[in-house]
C-alpha cells in the first residue's frame, strides 16, 4: 500500500516569525516601570529633606533640583 504525507493546516494558524514574544517584552516593561517608580520615590524623598539634612549627606539644594530636572526629561 502506498501512503502519502498530507499536512492540513488550520485557517487560523499564523507563522511563528513574530519575534521573541509578548511575555518577555511585558516583563521588560514592568521592570523599567518599577525602576522609574523607585527613582521618583527617591527624588521625592530628597526634595523633602531640609538643607541641613542634605548637607549631612553631601548634597546641596541646587544639586538635588538639577538632578530632578535631568531625571524629569528621561
Amino acid at each position: 500500500m502506498h501512503s502519502s504525507n498530507i499536512t492540513i493546516t488550520s485557517r487560523n494558524s499564523r507563522p511563528s516569525h513574530h519575534g521573541p514574544g509578548l511575555l518577555p517584552a511585558a516583563i521588560t516593561a514592568v521592570h523599567w516601570l518599577a525602576r522609574k517608580i523607585g527613582e521618583r520615590r527617591n527624588r521625592n524623598a530628597l526634595m523633602e529633606l531640609s538643607d541641613d539634612q542634605l548637607k549631612d549627606i553631601g548634597l546641596s539644594r541646587g544639586q538635588t533640583e538639577s538632578d530632578v530636572h535631568v531625571y524629569s526629561r528621561t
